[in-house]
This record gives structure tokens, C-alpha cells and sequence, in this order.
């Protein structure tokens, strides 16, 4: 295994079980490396510093990693989890005017708490890699009900289900061409002007920004998470808010896209939303509600179905862009509203499964964050939970 900071950036876990590259017996010999045990920890020592691994194979390194071999007494699992935990210490040795790198001889300065037992350590290792295990399979859990809900999103709004509760098929029901392909019989395709009574972006000059006032809602404030996120916000005066709203006044049940830069993601106003403005990166679309649901629409752009219908649209020079007649003119497969409902009653209880386990991974993070530095830094002993010295 011939390991560089490449393998290392892309670790998931502590343990690395694999490389991008291999390394003869010859070549071995040619580049003076020398192979190295298993129970050593392995570091980036520059493009970029501090990227950690145990590796589980013997292994050798490029130029790029540093490997600390551990003397007895020295639990490997606890090492890695102290480099880790003291990581900014090795990162502000980097030195070099490319780029920063870290010596072996500045790595061997780093000064690092050790509890002098063994078993204790054992024991602290244990418990934080329980803790990156339980990570590790909530993460697997999240792509899993990430992929299900990508397969039931392609399905039900493609094909939707019957009166009795079943999918659609071709084989069991009627379908129909449209310009967006086979559809069932009792759907038509409408475009999403047809779809919304107002279709605006925010406002177009970057507005003066106040301490308090009214929330000014720009990309990122769509991508930082699972809705809208109003806690960092900037703000603008109440007057500059209701000069902006003329323009574009979002409301509960209006859907948000971003249409700059990052394209395509779409936020349902939630009832409990504050008043607020929206920059000209954001788009404004008011579903009418004898035709859809806002989440017809919020489906349309979190499928990526615009993608394939934007096409070049939005080429050029320039920054992505998502125009406002494109908007307009985008098709979008409705099934009637009954069916819409028991449609997004499906996906919701999915998208909130989703989110429920991505919370319960940012709960973990948070703790694993927590015991480190209880744990590393002598704050919390563990010397209670170790089993006592057998008697003489």
C-alpha cells in the first residue's frame, strides 16, 4: 500500500484499509521507502497539513505523510485520537513559501498529554472509536434513506398512485404521451407560469444592511440546511423591506429557488416564517392553489428534473443562471390534487426520516466533540471503568 495525503483526505473512519496506488518490492527498494508496520499513525505533512489514518496493512508513504511509530507503552488507537484532537498544534508548525509543510523534525517538537496507564488509555480509545462507529453507521443510514427517497421521488412523480393506493405501471394502467413523455392518463403537464400566480426574483442592488430589522434572505441562507435558515441572517431596515416587498413579498406556502451560482434549491416557506426580503439570487414562486401544492414544485427542483430541461439556458461566460423566463416556461408533470396529496404524504414522512437522522448525526458529532475534550484532556478520568489488577 503506498499511501499519500490523497488516501488520507478521503477517509471516512480512523482505519485505512487501502490506497489509490501500489508500490512494488522493486520500486520499494528504488525509492529507499521503507515498509512500515501496522499500530503506526500516519499524517499529512503538507498539501495540506493534518489529515490522520491508522492504516490496518503494512504501508509505505510518498514525501507528502509523515508516519509516527509508537513505543511501548503507547496505545496506537489513543495516538491517533490525540493527534487529532491536537491537530491545530502540528498544523501551526507547517512551514515552507509554497506551501505549508511540517518537518520531522518540527513534528518530533509537538508536545502531547499522555495518561501514563495504558489500560487507561485502551479505554479512551474504546469509547471514541464506539462513538466514530455509531457515526460511521448513522452516516450509512442517512445515504440509504437518501437513496430511497431519490427512487420514491422518481417513481411517484413520474408514475404516482391509483385510487387503491398502488404505483402505476404500464403493464396495470393507461398512460399517455406529453411533451415530457409517458405519463399516466390522468395527468397533464403544465408549465410552471401555469402553476403560480407571480414568478419575481428579489431585490437587485445590494441593499444597505442594519443590526436588526428584518431578515434579507440570500443563497446561503437556503443551503445551510434542510429549510430556511433564519439564524444568521443579515438585516434591512423596515423601510427598505417594504420598498423591496413591492417587488417580491414572500409568504408562507411561496417556494424559494435559488437561481445564482448554486442552482435549483428550492425551500417551502414555512408558516412560522418571519417577514423578510429576498436578494436578486433568489427566486419568488407563488403556487396557485387550485392547480398544485407548493410541494409540486419544491419536487420539480429537488429531483433535478429542471436540469435536463435547462440545458444550455444556462451557459455562458459567467456565473450559472437560472432566468426569469425560464422559470416560466419550465414543464412540470401534475397529477390532480388528491393524488398530489397522497403523493407528498408519502415523501414528507421520508424527507422527515431523513432529516430526523441527519439531526441525530449532528447530536453524535457534538458529543464525540465533547468526550474529546473531557476525555483528551484529563478533564474526565475513565479510571472507574477499568477492571481492577488481578490480586498477587
Amino acid at each position: 500500500m503506498w499511501v499519500t495525503p490523497y488516501d488520507l483526505s478521503r477517509l471516512k473512519t480512523p482505519y485505512l484499509n487501502d490506497s489509490s496506488k501500489r508500490i512494488t518490492e522493486k520500486g520499494l527498494g528504488a525509492c529507499s521507502a521503507h515498509l512500515l508496520r501496522v499500530g503506526c499513525v500516519v499524517m499529512s505533512s503538507r498539501a495540506p497539513i493534518g489529515y490522520v489514518a491508522l492504516p490496518t496493512v503494512p504501508f509505505c508513504t510518498n514525501q507528502g505523510c509523515k508516519t509516527i511509530k509508537l513505543k511501548d507503552g503507547f496505545h496506537s488507537e489513543f495516538a491517533y485520537y490525540n493527534i487529532l484532537f491536537n491537530i491545530d498544534k502540528v498544523k501551526n508548525l507547517g512551514e515552507g513559501t509554497t506551501f505549508a509543510e511540517i518537518s520531522k523534525a518540527a513534528l518530533a517538537t509537538v508536545a502531547l498529554p499522555f495518561p501514563t496507564s495504558l489500560p487507561e488509555q485502551t479505554k479512551i480509545a474504546e469509547i471514541l472509536s464506539t462513538m466514530d462507529r455509531a457515526i460511521e453507521q448513522t452516516e450509512a443510514l442517512i445515504a440509504q434513506q437518501q437513496r430511497i427517497k431519490t427512487g420514491l421521488m422518481q417513481d411517484l412523480l413520474t408514475r404516482g398512485i391509483d385510487e387503491h393506493g398502488n404505483l402505476r405501471s404500464e403493464t396495470t394502467h393507461t398512460f399517455k404521451e406529453s411533451p415530457l413523455g409517458r405519463i399516466p392518463v390522468e395527468w397533464d403537464v403544465k408549465t410552471l407560469e401555469q402553476l403560480t400566480s407571480r414568478i419575481v426574483d428579489g431585490v437587485h442592488h445590494t441593499p444597505t444592511y442594519v443590526e436588526s430589522g428584518v431578515p434579507f434572505i440570500v443563497i446561503t441562507d437556503l443551503t445551510a440546511g434542510a429549510g430556511i435558515d433564519f439564524s444568521s441572517t443579515r438585516f434591512v431596515s423596515p423601510k427598505d423591506h417594504r420598498d423591496f416587498s413591492r417587488r417580491a413579498d414572500p409568504s408562507p406556502g411561496d417556494v424559494l429557488v435559488t437561481k445564482d451560482g448554486t442552482l435549483g434549491v428550492a425551500r417551502i416557506v414555512p408558516p412560522e416564517a418571519p417577514e423578510f426580503s429576498i436578494f436578486v439570487s433568489v427566486a419568488m414562486l407563488r403556487p396557485k392553489q387550485t392547480l398544485c401544492f407548493p410541494e409540486l414544485i419544491w419536487a420539480f427542483f429537488e429531483s433535478g428534473d429542471f436540469l435536463t430541461q435547462l440545458g444550455a439556458l444556462s451557459a455562458g461566460t459567467g456565473l450559472a443562471h437560472i432566468h426569469l423566463e425560464h422559470f416560466r416556461s419550465f414543464l412540470v408533470r401534475r397529477p390532480h390534487m388528491d393524488e398530489q396529496r397522497l403523493i407528498f404524504c408519502i415523501l414528507n414522512k421520508q424527507e422527515n426520516l431523513l432529516n430526523s437522522t441527519i439531526a441525530g448525526l449532528a447530536k453524535l458529532k457534538i458529543q464525540k466533540t465533547a468526550l474529546m475534550q473531557d476525555l483528551l484532556t484529563g478533564k474526565k478520568r475513565v479510571t472507574s471503568l477499568l477492571e481492577p489488577e488481578p490480586a498477587n
